[in-house]
């Protein structure tokens, strides 16, 4: 871990969480604990040996925590509630970090859980609020739980029953109608998004990433805002 012998709180944090990857390690479990497998899903530039090495560096601080899940006892980590302060944090980091510009090797694609995040930092009620709903979101093999509540978005890594809603699509399709203003009516008609349950506030709440979108400034590359 780094070290900067000052006593600033700053240095003190960025003693524990200044290493490479290691935020984007705790940005991977905001959402719910994953397998080590699901981490390297998620952060493809990370080599195994330094996903390790974050990994063990980050349970000696009590941020992150390894522990089997029932019913198959598999391994998996989680954000300790010390490593759950960090969600503002990383949440003002990524709308700061909006405005820096892509470099030319950058892809634009967003991984599953910063999309997720994305989506829940730029939910916003304009005119007509939603009413309170449980979403459930397919994507691929990654499914959540959003909720709609008290004008606010949350969202969890689950599978949800009695959903009100079921949208089930692909990580890119959903950036695309996010980002890109690619119409809920396009992605049906080719097959790409299907949505059931309470068809009105689903279309709703994907207009109102668009309608945050429209209201932020900045540039856009090539389908995202920065």
């Amino acid at each position: 871990m780094l070290g900067y012998d000052d006593p600033c709180g700053i240095a003190r944090a960025l003693g524990l969480i200044g290493e490479r990857w290691a935020l984007l390690v705790v940005r991977e479990l905001l959402l719910g604990p994953k397998r080590f497998s699901d981490l390297r899903r998620g952060l493809p530039g990370i080599s195994e040996n330094v996903l390790s090495q974050r990994l063990r560096e980050l349970e000696h601080a009590n941020l992150v925590r390894r522990r089997r899940f029932a019913p198959s006892s598999t391994s998996a980590y989680e954000l300790t509630d010390r490593g759950r302060e960090l969600e503002p944090v990383l949440m003002a980091l990524r709308r700061w970090g909006e405005d820096a510009p892509l470099s030319d090797t950058t892809s634009p694609d967003l991984g599953v859980d910063a999309l997720i995040l994305a989506l829940t930092g730029k939910f916003t009620v304009n005119d007509a609020p939603l009413p309170d709903a449980v979403v459930q979101l397919r994507l691929d093999d990654d499914h959540f739980r959003l909720t709609i509540k008290n004008r606010q978005l949350l969202a969890k890594r689950a599978e949800v029953d009695g959903a009100d809603i079921t949208i089930t699509t692909t990580a890119t399709t959903m950036q695309s109608l996010v980002f890109a203003e690619r119409t809920v009516a396009d992605a049906e008609r080719s097959g790409d998004v299907t949505i059931t349950g309470d068809r009105d506030t689903a279309e709703h709440l994907l207009h109102s990433f668009q309608d945050s979108r429209k209201s932020m400034s900045g540039t856009k590359h090539d389908g995202v805002v920065m």
